[in-house]
């Protein structure tokens, strides 16, 4: 009997393999508390090497860290500089002596940004991805859930970084879902819009720029099967065209994060969370009449 209990639970496991495609979410089903499996056969089952699971990527150097801080600081006040301006000023300006190739590294592929202008290298898109035409071109917005943005963000730690992943509704300025990672990656786009839809129903747009993330067959297939959403993008080295959420980064940044330095992840998270409620809840905007977000979103969803 044992055996065939076993066998059981193995075969449990290769269905849970059936289900799942990548290996980040096999990783996750990886349980180190189950006694009738061993680690060892959870991965050979998963079809995962076991390495995988103790690899923590390394980290950026002690300069980079800081020159990335400089970077997230000054794009705020100057989103029009691309990589290479962003090196003339780091250069020139702050004394740091470093390769362009460096700042092009950190400011594309490590920071995810992008100049407001449009020029070469403003989007990280992957050109074997499907892009979708831009739809609030002379769109006025009228009621919550008609749009929604969503973008990614870096976020300094004292000593490190992770990333923020945020979606917002354009008429009320309300933050519907939100998640912070240390990775930038298709499937945390996914289950933060995921989330958004489970507590407040399917919007009509959703606006991203043309990331990776966004344009990657894991984010826009499940955007496609929604009933009553249309996927909308930015043009290329258009920012501005995401602007509700780029300027909601800027008040997070400058209102909390840069005032409250710390290395604990945890912490980080309570006080971001924190802080959206009292955004979502307490912040009367001008733009909104003097309401806050909240209230905004309640009255008209």
């Amino acid at each position: 009997m044992r055996v065939i209990g076993q066998q059981k639970v193995e075969i449990d496991f290769l269905k849970k393999k059936l289900d799942v495609g990548s290996v980040k979410e096999r990783r996750k089903m990886v349980d180190r508390s189950n006694l009738s499996l061993s680690i060892r056969k959870q991965c050979e089952l998963l079809g995962l090497h076991r390495s995988g699971l103790y690899y923590k990527p390394k980290g950026e150097s002690d300069l980079n860290l800081e020159l990335m801080h400089l970077m997230d600081a000054h794009y705020l006040e100057h989103p029009y500089k691309g990589a290479r301006r962003m090196h003339v000023w780091l250069k020139y300006d702050m004394g740091y002596e470093v390769s362009q190739n460096r700042i092009e590294r950190l400011y594309y592929k490590v920071m995810c940004l992008r100049s407001l202008l449009p020029g070469p290298h403003t989007s990280k898109r992957n050109k074997e991805h499907k892009v979708y035409p831009y739809l609030l071109n002379g769109l006025e917005v009228v009621r919550s859930n008609q749009v929604w943005q969503t973008d990614i963000t870096f976020v300094p730690m004292a000593k490190g970084f992770m990333y923020l992943t945020a979606v917002i509704d354009v008429f009320s300025r309300c933050i519907l879902a939100w998640n912070l990672t240390n990775t930038m990656d298709a499937e945390t786009c996914k289950e933060v819009i995921e989330l958004a839809v489970e507590i407040h129903g399917e919007p009509e747009i959703i606006n991203t720029d043309q990331g990776s993330q966004y344009t990657s067959k894991i984010f826009t297939d499940y955007v496609s099967k929604l009933y009553t959403t249309k996927l909308s993008m930015d043009g290329k080295g258009r920012a501005t065209d995401n602007a509700y959420i780029e300027r909601f980064w800027r008040s997070i940044k400058y209102e909390y994060i840069y005032l409250n330095p710390t290395n604990n992840v945890m912490e980080l998270y309570h006080g971001i969370d924190r802080y959206i409620k009292y955004y979502n809840e307490e912040l009367r905007q001008r733009t909104l009449d003097n309401r806050t977000p909240m209230d905004v979103y309640s009255l008209a969803a």
